[in-house]
């Protein structure tokens, strides 16, 4: 078990959370059109897929302010203005806040389910703004960074496709 997380530990862990965290969203993404097109029904699956999502975002977002930076508010600020691809991730799950504050059956209630569908639409910037933050963090893009693009790409862009339709 020992050195699995490489050279820098880190640095690794960050990443993996993340990778998680946009694996996760991007499931949650693909549950309407496996009903539409396999007329398999994972809905019930969607909610706990998002909510994992954020959950690992947060755990991402906690090891870079904690173990990399060290709450340091300078090394932060110098951070953020040098690399554009953190603010694109900090936008993101700013994003998915209010998403994830509003995920249980009560909000729904609450907030009526035109307004709450309407809230939960931010998904898709996010999920954009998440797999660009991915890219982004890279020096050399790689396949495997480029195909999470597309996938968002892919996922949303059906998305907006079946909400101009009706």
């Amino acid at each position: 078990m020992s050195g699995q997380l490489g050279i820098d530990p880190v640095e690794t862990l960050e990443h993996e959370l993340g990778l998680l965290a946009l694996q996760f969203l991007l499931g949650s993404l693909t549950i309407t059109p496996i009903l539409r097109f396999a007329r398999i029904n994972l809905l019930k699956f969607r909610r706990a897929l998002g909510l994992l999502s954020f959950g690992y975002l947060v755990l991402h977002l906690m090891v870079w302010l904690v173990l990399d930076q060290q709450f340091r508010l300078d090394l932060i600020t110098a951070e953020l203005a040098k690399r554009a691809y953190l603010i694109v991730g900090l936008i993101s799950f700013t994003l998915l806040v209010p998403l994830a504050a509003t995920s249980w059956s009560g909000a729904v209630r609450r907030m009526g389910a035109k307004g709450w569908v309407r809230l939960h639409r931010i998904v898709y910037l996010a999920t954009l703004l998440g797999a660009l933050h991915f890219v982004m963090q890279e020096k050399v893009w790689s396949p495997e960074s480029l195909s999470y693009l597309a996938m968002a790409i892919l996922l949303v862009g059906v998305r907006l496709l079946w909400i101009r339709a009706w």
